[in-house]
């Protein structure tokens, strides 16, 4: 064998281990982050759901027609604002999320001032569309927990592969971005104040 074929022989095994390392680092990369994606579109459809349940759940509440208006205007002005607030999948930065999470919340805390509201007017309560509406959300809400969690189980394996050594390396070379988890409201972890003193 020419002694000028080893060297050659051996850059050119080299040049496929280093392709063959790139090419799996990225497929796998993206399947992750595809996942990853795809679980935040579930969050996002929750999320919709339970929109689009409140808009008929305050057309069922604005048939009674004494019931009090500025609670259905707040109602009506937080889902307006959760409903603007998109995030675009590619940049799910903890900013972004937060400010997503800001205007759920607000839909949240003015949906359960509507539903103490509810309490004071028992025409609403025995109303069949009304109850169904308010069953439906509260099986959303747990759509809405199941979706988050899956979603953060989606992030951990793509945030993981492109973190470790080498495969750090690569990320950094092929614009892999580690993607920000969903996380708890500010206070979550302290239980709440129960006050009934109406």
């Amino acid at each position: 064998m020419k002694k000028w074929l080893v060297p050659v022989i051996i850059i050119a095994l080299i040049a496929i281990a280093l392709y063959s390392w790139g090419k799996n680092f990225n497929n796998t990369a993206v399947e992750l982050k595809e996942t990853a994606t795809r679980s935040w579109g579930d969050v996002e459809s929750s999320y919709q759901r339970r929109n689009d349940l409140i808009g008929n759940l305050v057309k069922t509440v604005q048939g009674a027609a004494d019931f009090e208006r500025t609670t259905l205007t707040e109602v009506i002005e937080a889902r307006a604002k959760a409903t603007s607030t998109t995030i675009d999948a590619n940049n799910l930065t903890e900013e972004n999320m937060a400010q997503f999470q800001q205007a759920q919340n607000g839909l949240s805390g003015a949906l359960s001032k509507l539903l103490v509201s509810v309490e004071r007017y028992p025409e609403l309560k025995a109303n069949q569309n009304f109850l169904e509406l308010q069953s439906q959300l509260e099986g959303t809400e747990n759509r809405i927990n199941v979706a988050r969690d899956r979603f953060n189980g989606n992030v951990e394996p793509y945030n993981k592969h492109i973190k470790i050594f080498p495969n750090s390396i690569l990320a950094g070379l092929f614009n892999f971005d580690d993607m920000s988890y969903y996380k708890a409201d500010a206070g979550a972890e302290n239980a709440p104040d129960v006050d009934f003193d109406f």
